[in-house]
């Protein structure tokens, strides 16, 4: 199930996806935005080379006990509710190549959903206890 972490490559750690796998160039007519800085610009180098070790040891290591499919099914969830676009396209990408299905795929995200909107609820209900309100009870019964 694991895979050699001394062999796994990190995008924007171990280098630069846009320089390895760049478009070719638009025509002079069509205009492109212009390229920020690298992923991970802002990351002195001993940071960042912590986070790629950790990276290496969540998703590479002998010692995990989740497969590649399942571990990608929850990044995906994770990364909409971190509103990461980066990391929600490359965990589908790697999620597809790990043989996950467009059903879980989606189930993945449903389950992301739920729990993004529970979150919302969970919010809301704590502000109204502090502010008093009970807009909407339950049998009701409105306390004022």
């Amino acid at each position: 199930m694991a895979q050699d972490g001394a062999a796994a490559r990190i995008p924007g750690i171990d280098y630069d996806p846009a320089a390895e796998g760049a478009a070719p160039a638009a025509p002079k007519s069509e205009k492109q935005p212009p390229r920020g800085p690298a992923s991970y610009s802002m990351l002195e180098p001993r940071m960042k080379a912590i986070y790629g070790q950790f990276y290496k040891e969540t998703y590479f290591s002998e010692n995990r006990r989740l497969d590649t499919r399942i571990q990608e099914l929850i990044a995906i969830g994770c990364s909409v509710i971190a509103k990461c676009e980066g990391c929600l396209d490359g965990h589908i990408k790697k999620a597809l190549k790990a043989g996950a299905t467009k059903e879980e795929i989606s189930e993945a995200l449903v389950i992301a959903i739920g729990i993004n909107a529970a979150a919302i609820v969970d919010l809301t209900d704590r502000s109204a206890a502090r502010l008093g309100l009970n807009h909407f009870p339950v049998n009701g019964r409105r306390r004022e």
